[in-house]
């Protein structure tokens, strides 16, 4: 009987996501495919440091046990298949449990989302991010400069979200845009009682909710979100009645009117934090490890702060 992915939390990650591979990626860059092949084989046996998104892939795979697989983490990389060798005996090394992996050697790797079904793909690559998101998976740019997370929570696997163009659709995104922070507050108003649409991180927002349903009565993991959001009442009550139309829960809210997000990220110590806004991620990877979620608003617009 074939292997099935089926029920488990997916997760696609390239190796610069994962592991620091910086000094690596600049010989990559240079266009020297061999000279990198060989410095990748020489360096097989020795691990590189961890990478933005070490810590939350580390703690999701600590939902697996010998009973129950409930994660999958794939390596997805633009590596060669000889240099690929290295991140997973690195990935060994570290502890973690990652079996499964493409290597397209320079080419678009995000086509293999699709068979995977993949719940969440993060990598360093921009333009690989924005196509994944195009296909509707949810995708982020680590960015690579980002804060190590905190070690003050072994046992949780802690998120934080923005909220439109993120969990929600863009809609009022767009609103904003258009029309400026008072139209922005009247629509919401007046829609407060009308669930926004889900954004592109909805569906792993739901695949976290299903794993800690999965995983409560059997181990001590455990984990918690939060919506972190430029939203202030009284645009605050559609997002909370949204969240609860679709039945799943955040753990902490946070409406913070235009204030800089990052402080307070920096004491929720998130193992990842999502944002559409590039200046919003910019100023969090100073605190926690972040990732842009490069929605066309994003690109194009202002910032509601």
């Amino acid at each position: 009987m074939a292997s099935t992915l089926s029920g488990k939390l997916v997760v696609a990650i390239s190796s610069r996501a994962l592991f620091d591979f910086e000094e690596e990626n600049r010989l990559f860059e240079t266009g020297d495919e061999a000279g990198y092949m060989h410095y990748q084989l020489e360096r097989v046996q020795q691990p590189p440091g961890p990478g933005v998104a070490f810590a939350l892939v580390k703690k999701l795979l600590a939902f697996n046990t010998d009973a129950a697989q409930r994660v999958e983490v794939v390596m997805l990389s633009r590596n060669d298949p000889a240099s690929g060798l290295r991140v997973f005996a690195s990935a060994q090394a570290a502890g973690m449990r990652i079996e499964r992996g493409v290597f397209t050697r320079g080419r678009d790797p995000f086509g293999y989302l699709r068979p995977l079904g993949a719940h969440l793909f993060l990598s360093a690559n921009a333009a690989d991010v924005q196509q994944a998101l195009s296909m509707g998976f949810p995708a982020a740019r680590v960015l690579t400069e980002s804060r190590p997370a905190g070690q003050h929570y072994p046992q949780e696997v802690r998120i934080a979200f923005d909220g439109d163009a993120v969990l929600f659709s863009d809609e009022a995104e767009r609103v904003y845009q258009q029309g400026g922070l008072p139209a922005f507050v009247q629509h919401e108003t007046e829609l407060a009682t009308t669930p926004l649409a889900g954004g592109p991180f909805k569906p792993l927002l739901a695949a976290l909710h299903h794993l800690q349903q999965q995983a409560e009565a059997s181990q001590t993991m455990r984990i918690r979100t939060a919506l972190v959001t430029a939203r202030s009442a009284p645009a605050h009550e559609r997002a909370v009645r949204t969240l609860l139309d679709w039945g799943i829960t955040v753990d902490e809210a946070m409406f913070l009117g235009g204030l800089e997000k990052g402080p307070f990220l920096r004491e929720f110590e998130p193992d990842f934090f999502f944002d559409d806004q590039r200046g919003h991620v910019l100023s969090a990877a100073r605190h926690v490890p972040a990732g842009h979620v490069a929605g066309l608003l994003a690109a194009s617009g202002q910032e509601k702060g």
